[in-house]
C-alpha cells in the first residue's frame, strides 16, 4: 500500500519518532509500526489526524490507495456474492429434493424441517437479489462478468436488458417442471 510509506515520509519529514507520531495521534507506538509496514489501515479519526499534523489534504495521504481500497470492497462483495450463491444453490437443490421423502417418512417433523429449509433458501435468495440490486446485475452474463470482477459495456448491457423479461419468464418455468419431476420421481421410487 501507498499509506505505508506516505506515513513513514510525513512521519520522517516531520522529525518525530513512532512514539511521539503515536501519542499525538492517540494510539500506540505498535498501531504506528504497524500502519507503516502496511499490516493495518488506520479508521477516519485517525488519518484525520494525521493530515492535519502533517498539513496535507486527505488526498495526499492516502495517494495511491483509494483505487486498492475499490478493488478491495470489489474482492470482497465477490467473495460475498459467490458465498451467497452456493448456500442459496445449495438450499434450492435441499429444498426440491428433500420435499417428498421428509413428508412422507418424517410426518410433522419432517415438515418443519423442510420449512426450515426452505424459509432458509428464501433468505439467501433475498441476499442474493439485494446484491443483484446492488451491484445493478440482471442476466447470466451480467452474473458471470461480476464474478471475474468485470463490468459489461454500454452495448452489451443494452443487449442483456432486452433479453431480461424472457429470462425471467424461462427460469420460473423451468424451476416449476424441474420441482415437479423431482416430486413425481420421489413419489414414485417412495411407494
Amino acid at each position: 500500500m501507498e499509506f505505508s510509506k506516505q506515513i513513514k515520509k510525513y512521519r520522517l519529514d516531520s522529525k518525530l519518532s513512532q512514539d511521539e507520531l503515536a501519542e499525538k495521534v492517540y494510539v500506540t507506538r505498535q498501531t504506528i509500526s504497524n500502519w507503516e509496514n502496511g499490516k493495518n489501515y488506520p479508521d477516519v479519526k485517525s488519518l484525520l489526524l494525521l493530515s492535519t499534523l502533517f498539513h496535507i489534504s486527505l488526498d495526499t495521504l492516502v495517494k495511491g490507495d483509494l483505487e486498492e481500497m475499490r478493488e478491495q470492497i470489489k474482492a470482497e462483495d465477490i467473495k460475498k456474492w459467490n458465498r451467497d450463491s452456493l448456500i442459496f444453490g445449495l438450499l434450492l437443490v435441499a429444498t426440491a429434493v428433500l420435499a417428498v421423502p421428509l413428508s412422507l417418512y418424517g410426518d410433522v417433523v419432517g415438515i418443519v424441517i423442510w420449512l426450515v429449509i426452505f424459509g432458509c433458501a428464501i433468505y439467501y435468495a433475498g441476499r442474493v437479489e439485494k446484491q443483484k440490486k446492488t451491484h445493478d446485475i440482471q442476466t447470466y452474463k451480467e452474473i458471470m462478468a461480476f464474478t471475474e470482477g468485470k463490468k459489461l459495456d454500454e452495448i452489451e448491457k443494452y443487449r442483456e436488458s432486452g433479453k431480461r423479461p424472457y429470462q425471467k419468464l424461462l427460469l420460473a418455468v423451468c424451476a416449476g417442471l424441474l420441482t415437479l419431476a423431482v416430486s413425481a420421481v420421489m413419489i414414485f421410487l417412495l411407494r
